[in-house]
């Protein structure tokens, strides 16, 4: 399988809020999971919304929020909760940069051996 990202995915599991409009209209907030982040984007669970790709929706982290569009949304086995890859909107800042800069100084960070 051919690698279409742009940039390294740091596996974690963060708890987040998510909000926006469905496509119903109706104005929703829910607490998702997401994981596999990047600067730039992330893929989200647990969520029972009505999204669909080109959605705009907002993300809550940490006191940091920003916006993001759904790129492709599937179901689960069950078909009830989705799982949502999202991009985020530029003009924004990463809610959860903080975090990739500690994930990639402790994969920097040499190794401390003992002498023999």
């Amino acid at each position: 399988m051919i690698e279409r990202r742009n940039e390294p995915r740091t596996k974690l599991d963060l708890a987040l809020r998510v909000w926006g409009i469905d496509g119903k209209g109706e104005q929703f907030l829910q607490e998702a999971r997401a994981r596999d982040i990047s600067l730039s984007g992330a893929l989200l669970s647990g969520l029972d919304l009505n999204l669909h790709s080109g959605d705009v929706i907002g993300i809550l982290y940490a006191g940091k929020s920003a916006r993001y569009r759904v790129v492709w949304v599937r179901y689960d086995g069950a078909g009830e909760k989705m799982q949502v890859a999202v991009h985020r909107v530029e003009a924004d800042a990463c809610p959860w940069l903080d975090l990739l800069v500690e994930a990639s100084e402790a994969e920097a960070a040499p190794v401390a051996t003992q002498a023999p």
